[in-house]
């Protein structure tokens, strides 16, 4: 017969804490064995909590593994969180977490109301109510003060809190939805390692960090603001919402028109106010309306013409309960952000490219202190051109290197194969004609023939060489490009075609990001190398040759994908979901 194994030998630090129970026990026993002549020997809680009055009460008591174990293996949603329940009852040597000298601790009465009010937050309550605490903390009340039934309660009681407390947690700092376990969800941002366990230990006191976990808060501005603006939404949701724009036989509403659909728009903007739709001096579209039509245009990503029809129109008739869905799943975006948004051994600074945006910010600490917590002040912004949505521009994070004045450009095999091999096969000398050769792909590389190649053959898998457009005005990188090594092969750069800034949507590059502005954009991240000068990066820019320049310190690049947002104006934004990322978000998040 094969021996006997135990499942506790298993599990950490159970022979510890079942001789500390044992132990526990026989103190018990001798306690209320020699305290018959109620002597200074008797264990009384202090007045207020349960046991209140100077009654006799039993001695705080632990739990152990086995405890712990068993306990979550009855609730099957709680089996997600075993790992972090062993961290930190593992830490703690299996003491009771939130009892004190049996009282329970005030973080208890907090946590359970952020359970209720969970809604806040974009989250169910009824996810994280997956037992009865309150039942069970009504119990504890009605036993008497030397019940040793209260034992086991508290520590189920206890073992409940933080069950429910990582169940939540990991929903709320992490994200209901893992990124990286969803292929429908794109998204390869450094990942938020938040260590949960560590965070309770915040909520409860013992320990100290810079980051707001004791007050149940979130790590980000830009979705506490998201939060915010949730709840004045929903408190509009229920007086009404909005009503739909009815523009009866108009195409077109602008400055001058008389119409009683201008009602109708007024009625949309001022969502909160009454209007009487008889009243003719309302139906004119006068200057004051064209321009809440405008600003409604500019929180949307709209042409600021200041006229309701098309685009604008559509926009005006999205649903609020549409609204709050996408405030809602952006919130969730912002849960996979990492908590420290720059590594320590970095200036604290970063480059935020919005691709549904189409627009670069880089903020700042003021004070560049790596170990506070800090508010980022934005210090540059500047329009960009993202992917088309066959070529879309991928999310993630990475760190900038480096600075490429008069750069070639080195086409990617996928563009040579559906690209440049048409033109090829109709004439072997196009290269020629666009500034562009030919080249092996080793550190010096050598010039190959165009002639010599068998363009009918060639694929994006099986092309040894290198197809790049040499450096000049007509480059399609620019003057000048700004490199973060990545598997995507995505960085930022300048651009030839700078008309279509001017453009509403622009998504027109084949994945890399066109900068605006490249040349504040180098001074601002070549300013503690001040031989770099704005002349010398001009002169350089326009020189013919390729020039690297490495930076003394790496810069932080964020490449995200934000539909709704609120800027610092207090404004909420939103924008078209470029890509489509977020119906597949909406349908991992609610699904």
């Amino acid at each position: 017969m094969p021996p006997l194994i135990r499942t506790d030998m298993m599990i950490p630090y159970v022979f510890k804490f079942k001789l500390l129970t044992i132990l526990a026990m026989i103190g018990l026993t001798a306690a209320t064995g020699c305290n018959q002549t109620g002597g200074e020997a008797n264990t009384t809680a202090s007045s207020g909590g349960f046991f209140s009055g100077g009654q006799k009460a039993l001695p705080q008591p632990n739990t152990d593994s086995l405890f712990v174990l068993n306990y979550i293996n009855k609730t099957p949603k709680f089996k997600d969180q075993k790992e972090w329940m062993f961290k930190f009852y593992g830490d703690r040597d299996y003491s009771l977490a939130w009892f004190r000298d049996n009282e329970l601790v005030p973080e208890s009465e907090k946590f359970l109301s952020v359970l209720n009010n969970a809604s806040k937050e974009g989250l169910d309550p009824k996810r994280y109510k997956l037992v009865d605490i309150d039942q069970m903390l009504k119990k504890l009340k009605e036993l008497p003060p030397q019940d040793s039934s209260r034992l086991a309660l508290q520590q189920q009681i206890d073992i409940a809190l933080t069950a429910s407390y990582f169940n939540y947690a990991s929903d709320f700092y992490r994200g209901k939805v893992d990124p990286r376990a969803q292929n429908k969800v794109k998204w390869d941002v450094k990942e938020n390692k938040i260590k949960l366990h560590k965070a309770l230990q915040t909520i409860l006191k013992e320990r100290d960090s810079t980051y707001p976990y004791y007050e149940f808060e979130a790590l980000h501005a830009g979705y506490i603001k998201l939060r915010d603006a949730l709840n004045k939404y929903r408190e509009l949701q229920a007086k009404g919402g909005w009503a739909k724009v009815e523009m009866g036989k108009n195409k077109l509403l602008e400055k001058g028109d008389t119409a009683k659909a201008v009602v109708s728009v007024r009625k949309r903007l001022n969502p909160e106010e009454t209007f009487d739709a008889n009243n003719k001096k309302l139906w004119l579209y006068d200057e004051n309306l064209q321009k809440q039509v405008k600003e409604f245009q500019r929180l949307h990503g709209l042409k600021e013409d200041g006229i309701v029809g098309g685009n604008t129109l559509a926009m005006m008739n999205v649903p609020i309960e549409d609204r709050i869905t996408q405030i809602m799943i952006n919130m969730e975006r912002w849960r996979w952000i990492p908590k420290r948004m720059v590594p320590k051994s970095l200036d604290q600074k970063y480059i935020w490219v919005n691709i549904p945006e189409y627009k670069l910010h880089i903020y700042e600490d003021p004070d560049n202190d790596p170990e506070a917590e800090r508010e980022y002040k934005e210090v540059m912004s500047m329009r960009v051109i993202v992917g088309k949505t066959m070529n879309s521009t991928p999310i993630f994070s990475d760190k900038l290197e480096y600075v490429v004045l008069a750069p070639f450009w080195n086409v990617p095999n996928s563009i040579t194969e559906k690209e440049i091999k048409p033109h090829m096969l109709n004439n072997p000398g196009w290269l020629a004609t666009q500034d562009m050769e030919i080249v092996t792909k080793e550190k010096n590389p050598k010039q190959i023939s165009p002639y010599s190649i068998d363009w009918a053959g060639v694929t994006e898998e099986n092309f040894p060489y290198r197809v790049r457009q040499k450096p000049g005005r007509e480059n399609s990188l620019g003057m000048i490009k700004f490199l973060f090594p990545n598997e995507y092969a995505v960085y930022l750069h300048d651009t030839p075609a700078d008309a279509l800034f001017s453009q509403t949507e622009r998504d027109f590059s084949h994945g890399c990001v066109r900068v605006e502005k490249p040349v504040e954009l180098a001074k601002y991240l070549l300013q503690d190398m001040p031989e770099w000068d704005e002349n010398r990066i001009r002169q350089t820019m326009t020189g013919g040759d390729e020039t690297w320049v490495t930076l003394p310190k790496r810069v932080q690049v964020y490449l995200v994908y934000f539909t709704s947002w609120v800027d610092d104006d207090g404004n909420l934004n939103f924008r078209e979901d470029l890509y489509g990322h977020d119906k597949k978000l909406e349908q991992e998040f609610f699904g």
